[in-house]
């Protein structure tokens, strides 16, 4: 071997490389030959094969390459395609039925609008910019008195419009009061009374306020969700074709596991999809950074407070896990209380499912968002120096599918856990709860007080909170048991139990039955929905540390430190809803009773019905045998025969008067 090795000297006086000679070829031969001893003719034999594949595949490799070269102009060109085919499509749709395609042209307009905004920014963005210096530097030195003048106009307005609407709605104002107490309490429980930022706290309220505002009481937002809202519930439908082949329609119809836990699985399958499409980090992405140009939070604790009103108290905090070792404890509390404040998408489809509003608890969400890092902000201001302020931006993550299936697939994989932990939780919370009042009853019967249960003892307990927020009197003793199962059990309980009361007002069985009161008012039932819409439960304390703690599991001690803190706080972000939504609540108008009785069918009941018959009671009057009827009802010829209908449904005293 020593005499073949190629040395630098050999190369210098021109020493020829001995492979390349004959003997070297036949030493190569003989090599290549092996121990098979194969022969030069097969040798050929594979050549002329291998020669034939090669040419057979030079087109295909000729079309790889003009496509590797010209990928940029092939993109355009398909995107193009596309772009005509689905313009064809839109204006033929618009075409034949512009109402019907009404909902496409506001998806259309609201894409193309992004896109066009992404265009301009990169194209002429940073000209714009810089023929704006002057009035930017211009607005910067007038800010410091202009930013007064626009507070005092704001506030200015914001008074007089809440005297000119709570002239006609007094009891609004119990709600305003109750949102005023809120604030103030949380302020009382400030760890650093100090340090709080302002700026954040009253533009996160306000950012709340406003969106309240468009959904609760403007025409295009309250259709807007409405209509959300009724393609969500539509769009939850298709469950039941999957759950309806795997256990058959008598179990999807009868038994509640079947009915209602195959959404979470079909809606953690859809979730994982559009995470993988990175649909959902845009639209995170778009929502935190509006927070954070708002109210000055830092990026990484407001883009996890933005991702939980789409997913729960856990995955949040993954689109920021590899900052959450740097954050500090006021961030780390915002992120807490973010958690506790939202529901995650997947179990809204199955509070949806109970008959819970859509819209409701999808304006409660995107509300609690701005007011959770307003409160987090207010309860434990910043006083260390974050190592991410001025950070413009997060990185975030795709997920590590391979492909849109493998998405779908894990995303129905991992709602297996969360399925189950529903069901165990219901299990286990249920029937501790029958323990418990099973054992206050026999405390109870001891000192002769009957009927003693753990709702009764919340419904004394939170009831002026409950009346805080603003329910009637009368309904506060079943908001505050609501209140109270949903922060010392969980919230699916709770949404459970007002899914019953609404059943029961829908139905049109009267309000009370004897001492009972079988339902509460649409006013009580809004109010409500809003003040369950969190995860701010005793139980769920475990759940937010463990998930944190596995994370960074060297920061257990600070996650621990601030829990109880950030429980409270979520808490109060969903009372604060919760006044706003007394405060903004309009009552249905029933319409037109006599119209409605008149060619109403009494074979079943209404809520509707229970209200004009309730109306058509109050215009009787029983005198003397001789039964007569004021107001709308006065001298028509339809009023006693509505009325002996109403009276065979409902009890009062004027239906002694048509028997």
């Amino acid at each position: 071997m020593e005499e073949n090795q190629i040395t630098l000297d050999s190369l210098e006086k021109g020493a020829d490389n001995p492979a390349f000679s004959s003997v070297g070829e036949e030493r190569l031969g003989e090599e290549c030959d092996g121990p098979s001893g194969e022969s030069k003719e097969e040798r050929r034999g594979e050549g002329k094969f291998s020669s034939y594949c090669r040419k057979a595949l030079e087109p295909a490799s000729k079309a790889k390459r003009f496509c590797k070269a010209h990928a940029k102009v092939l993109r355009r060109v398909i995107l193009g395609l596309l772009g005509v085919a689905y313009l064809c499509y839109f204006i033929a749709a618009c075409w034949l039925n512009f109402q019907r395609a009404l909902a496409l042209v506001v998806m259309t307009a609201v894409v193309v609008f992004f896109i066009c905004w992404n265009l301009f920014k990169k194209h002429c963005g940073a000209k714009v910019l810089l023929l704006l210096s002057p009035v930017w530097k211009c607005f910067q030195k007038s800010w410091p008195w202009l930013k007064w003048l626009l507070w005092v106009a704001l506030l200015g307005g914001l008074i007089t419009w809440l005297a000119l609407d709570t002239s006609r709605n007094p009891e609004q104002l119990i709600s305003l009061a109750g949102f005023c107490f809120l604030v103030l309490f949380l302020f009382a429980c400030s760890k650093h009374h100090g340090a709080v930022s302002w700026r954040a706290v009253f533009w996160g309220l306000g950012l709340e306020f406003l969106f309240g505002l468009f959904v609760l009481r403007t025409t295009p937002g309250a259709q807007a969700f409405q209509w959300l809202g009724d393609q969500i519930q539509f769009f939850l439908g298709y469950t039941t074709a999957g759950s309806s082949f795997v256990f058959g329609n008598t179990l999807i119809e009868d038994v509640f596991a079947f009915q209602a836990l195959p959404i979470v699985v079909f809606f953690s399958c859809v979730m994982s999809v559009l995470y993988y499409l990175g649909i959902m980090q845009w639209l995170i992405v778009k929502i935190s950074w509006l927070l954070q140009v708002s109210m000055g939070t830092t990026a990484t604790e407001t883009l996890s407070v933005a991702g939980n009103i789409f997913v729960g108290q856990t995955e949040a905090p993954l689109l920021i896990r590899p900052y959450l070792a740097d954050m500090t404890h006021s961030e780390i509390h915002a992120v807490m209380t973010g958690g506790f404040s939202t529901i995650a998408g997947s179990v809204m489809g199955a509070y949806i499912s109970f008959g819970i509003d859509a819209a409701s608890l999808i304006a409660a969400s995107v509300m609690a968002a701005p007011c959770a890092l307003a409160m987090s902000k207010l309860v434990y201001p910043e006083v260390e120096e974050s190592k991410f302020k001025g950070k413009a931006s997060v990185r975030l993550s795709r997920g590590e599918e391979q492909n849109i299936l493998e998405a779908a697939s894990n995303g129905a994989a991992a709602s297996v856990g969360l399925v189950a932990n529903i069901a165990a939780n219901l299990i286990a919370f249920l029937a501790a709860l029958e323990f418990i009042n099973a054992a206050l009853r026999w405390f109870g019967e001891m000192v002769d007080i009957e009927g003693l249960s753990f709702q009764v003892i919340c419904s004394y307990v939170l009831m002026p909170v409950a009346f805080l927020m603003g329910a009637d009197w009368a309904d506060s003793p079943l908001v505050a048991e609501l209140l109270g199962i949903k922060i010392f059990l969980n919230e699916f309980v709770a949404y459970q139990q007002l899914a019953t009361y609404k059943k029961n007002r829908l139905s049109g069985l009267e309000e009370w039955d004897g001492s009972q009161k079988q339902w509460i008012s649409e006013r009580a039932e809004s109010i409500a929905t809003f003040a369950l819409c969190g995860f701010a439960n005793f139980s769920s304390i475990g759940i937010m540390l463990g998930g944190l703690t596995s994370m960074v599991p060297h920061r257990k001690g600070d996650l621990a430190s601030v829990m109880l803190r950030a429980l409270l706080t979520g808490i109060c972000v969903s009372m604060l809803n919760a006044c706003l939504a007394g405060l903004l609540h309009v009552p249905t108008d029933v319409g037109d009773c006599v119209t409605f009785l008149s060619t109403a069918n009494f074979s079943s009941t209404s809520y509707t019905i229970y209200t004009c018959c309730k109306q058509l009671f109050a215009s009787s009057v029983l005198e003397n045998g001789t039964l007569s009827f004021t107001g709308a009802w006065a001298g028509l010829e339809e009023s006693v025969r509505c009325l002996t209908q109403c009276c065979g449904h409902y009890n009062h005293t004027a239906c002694v008067g048509t028997t």
